[in-house]
């Protein structure tokens, strides 16, 4: 962790340094010298605390030391980062409007500009800071100083100690010691002794991926002395390989155990020479135990000599990471099936390895009376069988039920003999990590046991603690970031239990308990030296150690019921589901707050204007507070405001004038009223992205409505994925007098263009009688249409013109009777070809029609309560063949919904059947059909003829529900 921290408090010293030069400022006199020395200071501190952290799991005296530099350091990032908010705010006020900025009530900071240099018009203020950082840094100077009397050492200098302590493995296995594991086992020799693609030109890697301690080693060893893998490879051989990844003893263990004859020279080449001749055409296996190097320049050369192997051979592979796995899979990379991901043993094995170690020799009484406790320490190790192994081997020689419910009542990070046996493991992997990944996944520990973590909330969390880099100001930036950085934590087994959004990426998992608790392990020390700034007493200790530890306080339903908030150096709040009436004032004292959550406060109705003094803030969700009616009137003093998240807010109806200034905003789910402007407001809000709703009122008395639609330029917003388009207002009735009032309508839809890329699209509640041209662009890249309540329209535009269209959903289109062929988009064209041939005839051919529309790509579509809709037109014969004369290669060929797999007809009394040749074109695709709430509809495919056409016509795997 000391790594990790010292890191960030480097980046930001470079970082300021760079702002120096590039803008001459010049905001703290008098440290410049101390700022460079401590950054001197801190990079030879960096060289020696790989060292420092292996020695502090066991010297005491040495985890001191790393805790008061983790301290020290923590506080010269909060001093650090008060001096760059300055050049910030400085860099924002001279963007934005003569309105003062109000700081935070600490301290009143105020700006001139002599020459080009800036500087603080307060010397006090100037002092201040200053002040700051000397005394920081002369408690830092203390601690570097100690150093030295640890005898830490340079770890690029040091070899991993890796094997040294783990010890080579071998391949010999006890089977009387292993529990479980019978199916894994079977399927991995399945996967062995499959020839797959082992051929001269390639040979297959196998790998068993899992975190330390959950016996890869072990199902391994069950593999490779299964008597079947013995018959079927001529040569067997076992390679403890751990770090670093050494070419040359690798090939020369290969080369003894094959039988073969080491060369003279003990170079790399030699030696791959003689690997390739000592397993020429023989079959064989090869495991590699404990590989951890993701260089695969390494890994090809020697890859390149085994080729040489019978065909069939295989080489299998034991690491905890999956990017290491992959890696070596090489051209056989897409076949995951290859790749073995070990899960934990089963409660009933857990228990039956617990008992092995923890009663034997005890006597029958003895065991009885300990059965109910021993289970429920097993229970704790979650099926990790390191950690079964240690915490029975320690109740081995404890004999009463006082001592083991003793360790049944402690945290397992608590218990010496598992930080030193089991943690010992995971600290391997942790640290391999880069001090950026250290700091992501010790925070994680933030979450309590059992807890399904939603992956774009801990990257939102990691950006607002500024693990994602000073540079994670960019939009998309941190975000992509964040993913790789995830994706490295659980490609090293640290994470498990995913879920996926789909076949798309994973959007949630959990966190193996002794994981968990050795990420807590690592932050237990962290923040216990600091001194806590709390402005209140009556928080519950759990609370302000998570403040202390990860700067976040998390409060939920069954904590609080009007949490007090207390450590200004919290830069992540969430107050989640409570019921919370209102926010006190004092949160404005959270100067360095940068995320707040309020989500789901169903009964907060306002927000205190004190909130706007939280001029770091960052990230405000209000999202699903129904009650909330209204945002603070300072929220323009909201300068760093990027993401204002508000769906589901149905109480707020208009926004103060003041948010028109926050143009930065990335994130604005809701764009309602503002200043008397209804969406005009939002025309420079071209960073937003995402997901948008617009809220309209429609009135005859308000003339200038087309107009204030265009000034929003939509079509401006690039990165709008989703866009609700929510009316309300004056209806149209059937008098001459509301045309004008209907052509309004009209034209401010169709003055509401949106740019091309929008992918979503929902319009509610229009009275308009026709939808606008661009909605039926195929420059359009829309996936996703909903009319919901459009009341008006008679009709339905060519919407299969839409190339990328998927999911299309018509509901309650009162005025909706007739759909016709137009709907479908088509139009056919001819093209002119020279000749075709073939070795049997050869002749001219007088064109080829080719078909535009046809809803290409549509794959759901429904109809909902469209009570008047009495025709859907079908396709002609004509369309409806598909011809193709040898002859003449002439083809004729219509294709329509080629994707279609569910359509959908509820509520709509007024169809009596559906276009038979169209439902024909989509039978090969079509899985479901649903007509329910269709009365005389559901008649028709009630009766024989009906039931005769979907049998006849219609796809087997038709489900068919009336």
């Amino acid at each position: 962790m000391a790594d990790a921290i010292v890191s960030v408090v480097l980046e930001r010293i470079a970082a300021l340094v760079e702002q120096k030069i590039r803008y001459e400022v010049n905001l703290v006199r008098g440290v410049k010298k101390e700022i460079l020395k401590l950054s001197v200071d801190l990079n030879t501190v960096r060289n020696v605390l790989e060292d420092a952290e292996k020695k502090g799991c066991t010297d005491k005296v040495v985890k001191g030391w790393l805790t008061r530099l983790e301290n020290t350091t923590c506080e010269m990032d909060d001093v650090l980062e008060e001096w760059n908010h300055s050049i910030r705010t400085f860099q924002i006020e001279q963007q934005s409007s003569d309105r003062d900025v109000v700081p935070h009530n600490k301290c009143t900071v105020r700006f001139c500009i002599p020459r080009s240099c800036l500087c603080f018009k307060k010397v006090s203020v100037r002092r201040e800071i200053a002040l700051k950082i000397k005394e920081v840094k002369e408690v830092l100077d203390q601690i570097l100083a100690e150093k030295d009397r640890f005898g830490l050492t340079i770890a690029a200098s040091q070899p991993s100690d890796r094997e040294s302590w783990r010890g080579q493995t071998t391949s010999f296995v006890d089977l009387e010691e292993v529990y479980g594991r019978k199916f894994e086992r079977e399927a991995l020799v399945r996967k062995l002794l499959g020839e797959g693609g082992g051929s001269e030109e390639g040979i297959r890697v196998a790998s068993i991926v899992g975190v330390g301690g959950l016996g890869k080693t072990t199902l391994a060893q069950l593999a490779y002395n299964d008597s079947r893998v013995m018959k079927f490879f001529k040569l067997r051989i076992w390679i403890s390989v751990s770090d670093p990844f050494d070419e040359v003893e690798i090939a020369k263990r290969i080369v003894e155990k094959a039988g073969g004859r080491l060369p003279n020279s003990m170079d790399l080449d030699g030696m791959l020479q003689c690997v390739k001749e000592s397993i020429s055409g023989k079959k064989f296996i090869l495991v590699m135990d404990d590989v951890w190097t993701e260089d695969d320049t390494k890994w090809k050369l020697l890859k390149n000599a085994l080729k040489s192997g019978g065909k069939g051979s295989k080489v299998l592979v034991t690491t905890r990471n999956e990017r290491v796995a992959k890696m070596m899979m090489g051209e056989f990379i897409e076949n995951d099936w290859m790749i073995h991901r070990l899960g934990v043993l089963s409660d009933e094995d857990c228990w039956s390895l617990f008992c092995r170690i923890a009663l034997c020799g005890k006597s029958k009484d003895a065991c009885e009376e300990l059965e109910n406790t021993g289970k429920e320490i097993a229970n704790k190790c979650k099926g990790l069988p390191l950690a079964i192994k240690t915490l029975a081997s320690a109740l081995r020689f404890k004999n009463t039920l006082e001592e083991w419910e003793r360790v049944l009542g402690s945290e397992i990070w608590k218990l010496e003999e598992v930080e030193d046996d089991v943690f010992r493991h995971l600290f391997l992997s942790y640290n391999e990590l880069s001090p950026t990944l250290k700091h992501c996944f010790s925070y994680c520990a933030v979450f309590p046991k059992d807890t399904r973590i939603d992956v774009d909330s801990i990257i939102e969390r990691w950006m607002a603690m500024g693990y994602l880099g000073s540079n994670a100001d960019d939009d998309d930036d941190w975000k992509v970031r964040g993913r790789g950085y995830f994706g490295n934590l659980a490609a090293r087994s640290l994470f498990q239990d995913f879920r996926k959004d789909g076949d798309k990426e994973i959007n949630s998992f959990m966190m193996h308990d002794i994981v968990h608790d050795f990420a807590q392990f690592l932050r237990k020390d962290v923040g216990s030296i600091r001194t806590m700034k709390t402005t209140c007493g009556t928080c519950n200790s759990l609370l302000l150690s998570k403040v202390e530890k990860y700067r976040s306080c998390l409060f939920d339903s069954e904590e609080v019921v009007e949490p007090h908030v207390c450590d200004s150096q919290t830069r992540f709040l969430r107050v989640d589901q409570c019921t919370l009436g209102g926010i006190s004032s004092e949160i404005g004292n959270l100067s360095e707050l940068i995320h707040l959550d309020l989500s789901s406060n169903r009964i907060l109705k306002e927000l205190p204007e004190s909130l706007c003094n939280l001029s770091k803030l960052e990230r405000l969700n209000v999202n699903e507070c129904r009650e909330l009616c209204g945002l603070p009137q300072g929220i323009h003093r909201l300068k760093k405001l990027k993401h204002l998240c508000n769906e589901g807010t149905y109480s707020l109806q208009r926004y103060p004038q003041g948010i028109a200034e926050l143009t930065s905003l990335v994130t604005l789910n809701k764009f309602l009223p503002c200043d008397g402007n209804k969406v005009g407001w939002l025309k420079n809000f071209n960073r937003v992205r995402g997901k948008v709703e617009l809220s309209i009122k429609i009135s005859s008395s308000c003339c200038d409505l087309v107009e204030d639609a265009r000034e929003a330029e939509l079509g401006k917003k690039v990165h709008i994925q989703d866009l609700t388009i929510f009316f309300n207002g004056e209806k149209v009735n059937e008098s001459s007098s509301s045309s004008s009032l209907s052509s309004i309508w009209n034209e401010v839809l169709d003055a509401l263009h949106p740019h091309p890329n929008l992918q979503q699209l929902t319009i509610e509640f229009y009275n308009g009688s026709r939808l606008p041209g661009w909605i039926v662009s195929p420059l359009n890249k829309l996936t996703s249409i909903v009319l919901f309540f459009c009341e008006r329209l008679p009709s339905l535009p060519p919407l299969g013109k839409l190339p990328l269209l998927e999911t299309l959903s018509i509901q309650n289109l009162c005025e909706l009777e007739h759909v016709g062929r137009e709907f479908l988009g088509i139009a056919t064209a001819t093209t002119t070809t020279s000749s075709c041939s073939s070795s049997c005839w050869s002749s001219s051919v007088v064109g080829t029609n080719t078909i535009d529309g046809g809803f290409p790509k549509l794959k759901t579509l429904t109809f909902w309560r469209c009570e008047k809709w009495n025709k859907w037109e079908d396709i002609g014969a004509e369309e409806d063949e598909e011809e193709y004369s040898i002859m003449r290669c002439l083809t004729h060929r219509l294709i329509i919904m080629p994707c279609l797999t569910e359509l959908e007809i509820r509520g709509c009394d007024g169809l009596t059947e559906l276009p038979q040749r169209l439902l024909r074109k989509v039978s090969r695709s079509l899985e479901k059909l649903n007509i329910s709430g269709s009365t005389q509809l559901k008649q028709f495919y009630a009766d024989g003829d009906g039931r005769k056409f979907i049998s006849r016509h219609m796809n087997p795997r038709l489900r068919f529900a009336y």
